[in-house]
């Protein structure tokens, strides 16, 4: 690093000049974020990115600047007695939400754990290979954003680009994003990844049904991780892992349902929530069904 005070880094200079243009268009200009935006403008906004994408990829393109829905709060629960670590989520995931395929990008990462141990990620093999899973003797943790309701990574950035929605999804704005992988940094399970080369995705594999915080293509230089497919879960349908699941391990719903499967699990299920100790709070987690 630099330590010449008349002459900082790029990199340091990028964050400062961004921050300082983030706190300007918060004062001076009033709205910040996507939806503090007037609606005309950001009808202009939607309208723009859905010409260039479908000019982009060959193929008609849709954005959707869908809001929270009243009276939700979202959450995700994972049976760990039923996973099989097949790995169908984190493709599933891969082509719902327009990651790229050359450099690869995965939001969801299976750890392989052997029974004897535990839930131990000092032990944990994501990159196991056998001929079959499940592998006897082990079981699987599946780990992605976890939507922490006091989450760390939305309080390091510093243009304000990612923040927590009222429906309990945190998001990231990619046009406010600097790159400066401060969240990832922050974020103690990993969750977040970054563009170090410009996203490959083949046309013929492009999802053209988008959302401005969610799967719409990201570009170079900025972070991405797991919207519990806000362009799905807004829309009343279940996330793309949800669905794909061959043995119902994955569970998704209204936190404030006292009705709906995610409460039923959290009261009657043996739950844990990773880190417990950091006191992020998380919206996913885990229980043994059996």
């Amino acid at each position: 690093m630099d330590t010449d005070t008349k002459n900082p880094s790029r990199r340091l200079f990028t964050i400062a000049a961004a921050s300082a243009a983030a706190s300007w268009v918060m004062t001076a200009c009033g709205p910040k974020r996507l939806y503090e935006a007037p609606k005309e403008r950001l009808k202009q906004v939607i309208e723009e990115m859905e010409q260039k994408y479908t000019k982009q990829h060959g193929k008609k393109v849709t954005v959707s600047d869908a809001g929270p829905l009243p009276g939700v709060q979202f959450a995700y629960a994972l049976d760990i007695s039923r996973c099989i670590g097949c790995r169908r989520c984190v493709y599933a995931c891969v082509e719902e939400n327009n990651q790229s395929r050359d450099p690869q990008i995965q939001w969801i990462r299976v750890n392989s754990m052997e029974k004897e141990k535990g839930v131990d990620f000092s032990h944990a093999d994501p990159y196991y290979n056998p001929a079959e899973v499940p592998e006897e003797g082990h079981f699987y943790v599946p780990v992605g954003c976890q939507h922490c309701e006091n989450s760390p990574c939305t309080k390091v950035c510093p243009t304000g680009a990612t923040w927590t929605e009222p429906d309990g999804i945190v998001v990231i704005d990619y046009e406010w994003c600097i790159g400066c992988r401060y969240c990832m940094a922050a974020c103690p399970y990993g969750a977040r990844h970054f563009n170090w080369s410009e996203p490959t995705i083949p046309a013929a594999e492009l999802n053209p049904n988008m959302h401005y915080l969610g799967n719409r293509p990201r570009m170079k230089g900025v972070v991405e991780k797991c919207t519990f497919c806000i362009q799905r879960t807004r829309a009343g349908r279940y996330p793309a892992c949800v669905e794909v699941c061959p043995v119902g391990a994955r569970k998704f719903g209204n936190l404030l349902d006292k009705d709906s499967e995610i409460r039923y699990i959290i009261e009657h299920k043996r739950v844990l929530v990773l880190k417990e100790e950091l006191n992020t709070v998380p919206r996913f987690f885990y229980f043994y069904a059996t």
